[in-house]
């Protein structure tokens, strides 16, 4: 294991673990693959399974400092309507960009995404990984998918397949 957690709270209260920078700049390299995407809404507590029981996707991290998501809901069906594609939005989560490791958190700037307002942006998550699986915490944010713009946290986990 990577990193272990610590009773104290990070950035934007997400957790904080002690990490080895080095291992964890390694370790992250490669294919992920999506397992479960739960979201916490910050002022209830209450966990939300935004991607449904069986989504997928992938992260991939190379080790130039590219990383590419891709993660899709359960069940998406290919759209009808617009009312559909409006719909198909709010199961996705997709963006490339440049990161870098710092602690226990990699550091994304976004140069594309299915939202236009995560361009230009640097997005933050903390990452613990354990094997050949990790975890991955976001800041608490609005996200333009769920949560009907509330303060919320994606608690993700995934699976190494390269």
């Amino acid at each position: 294991m990577i990193e272990v957690p610590v009773h104290a709270q990070g950035i934007n209260d997400t957790p904080a673990f002690s990490v080895d920078t080095a291992n964890l700049k390694r370790n992250i390299v490669g294919v992920w693959g999506l397992v479960s995407y739960k979201v916490e809404d910050k002022e209830t507590g209450k966990m939300i399974d935004a991607m449904g029981s069986s989504p997928r996707g992938r992260v991939i991290f190379t080790p130039d400092g590219w990383v590419a998501f891709n993660l899709e809901g359960s069940n998406r069906q290919p759209a009808k309507t617009d009312e559909d594609r409006a719909h198909l939005m709010k199961t996705l989560v997709a963006y490339i960009g440049r990161y870098r490791v710092e602690g226990n958190q990699w550091v994304t700037s976004v140069q594309t995404a299915w939202a236009p307002e995560w361009v230009g942006t640097e997005q933050r998550r903390t990452i613990s990984i354990d094997g050949e699986n990790a975890k991955v915490i976001t800041p608490w944010r609005k996200m333009p998918n769920w949560d009907s713009g509330k303060l919320s946290r994606s608690i993700i986990e995934f699976k190494r397949i390269q």
